[in-house]
């Protein structure tokens, strides 16, 4: 069944309610926001709307992020991005707002799979790991691994985010790397696997590896090669991938990206919210840019690009044309 899509005054409506509750809103900013409310009848009813399906959904993030600092910025993040992530949280913090305001997030949720993962990273962080079998482990920021290693397996879950592994030889364990997609087994190898919105992009920097999807369907990938795991097929991506990996030095080098592309790569080391205008996020983008640093990146791509970008608060940054 096709999910329904979200009207524009119930868009404009939801950032409203994530930009107010990003933190103490400024006298300028409630005023731009009191000018929205009463310049349509259309806004009016879509914010009451949002605020009788939600209740004190954004009163709950924000004590969440008072109990686990962090954690409720992923949440406000997903808010601004594409319809589909915004229902999903959406559904997320309707099913909080059910629960009297608490704290609870559910083993099954995103965020409760995050914060009872394994092994985490946070916002702007990057770790690495050495398992009880020999094999390196190196996460992305803001990722989470549940491990599964005993005398029979060794299952890496991702779920969100991105990791490169160092596979240490076992014929009896083939390691394999699970994912929404599919799983990655490893065939005496080093590569990464990366956790997209709705798909798993598999790049083997040593040897290969064997991607198989849920539908059974299979394929070998080779050293330098690299492919994207969707729901019902494999989607080869050929020899020019290797660059994905530069993460580890701190570098995101982008060859021929597209701009929101550019920015979601830049997400898990912002630890505000970006958004940027659909009027360009499609534009092209080539270059290196610092992790460690995103408002650096941000005003780099100001200047390569015709590119305006706001920040409004150490929480919210909007991109958008000149």
């Amino acid at each position: 069944m096709s999910q329904r899509s979200i009207d524009p005054a119930g868009e404009q409506a939801i950032d409203w309610m994530v930009r107010l509750s990003a933190g103490n809103p400024g006298e300028k900013l409630q005023h731009e926001f009191n000018q929205w409310l009463s310049s349509d009848p259309a806004h009016a009813h879509a914010w009451n709307r949002l605020q009788e399906r939600l209740g004190g959904a954004c009163r709950t993030v924000r004590a969440l992020d008072r109990r686990v600092p962090g954690q409720a910025g992923e949440a406000r993040q997903l808010l601004l991005q594409g319809n589909h992530s915004r229902r999903d949280v959406l559904r997320s913090f309707a099913a909080v707002g059910l629960l009297g305001g608490g704290l609870w997030l559910g083993a099954r949720s995103q965020l409760g799979e995050t914060l009872l993962a394994d092994l985490r990273t946070a916002k702007g962080e990057r770790r690495h790991f050495t398992l009880a079998d020999g094999s390196r482990l190196s996460l992305n920021a803001n990722s989470a691994v549940d491990l599964q290693f005993d005398t029979q397996q060794r299952l890496l879950v991702l779920h969100q985010g991105e990791l490169v592994i160092q596979v240490a030889p076992d014929p009896q364990r083939p390691l394999r790397v699970r994912t929404a997609q599919g799983e990655v087994r490893a065939l005496g190898t080093r590569f990464l696997v990366s956790q997209q919105a709705e798909s798993t992009r598999v790049v083997v920097l040593e040897h290969a590896v064997r991607a198989r999807l849920y539908n059974g369907a299979e394929q070998d990938i080779q050293e330098g090669q690299a492919a994207l795991l969707h729901a019902q097929r494999i989607e080869a991506l050929g020899n020019s991938e290797l660059h994905r990996a530069d993460w580890l030095s701190g570098r995101l080098n982008v060859l021929d990206d597209s701009l929101e592309a550019v920015v979601d790569a830049m997400r898990p080391y912002y630890r505000g919210f970006v958004r940027v205008d659909p009027a360009v996020r499609a534009l092209r983008v080539q270059g290196v840019f610092p992790l460690d640093e995103p408002q650096r990146a941000f005003a780099a791509l100001a200047e390569t690009l015709p590119l305006r970008v706001d920040h409004y608060s150490p929480w919210l940054t909007l991109i958008g044309a000149k």
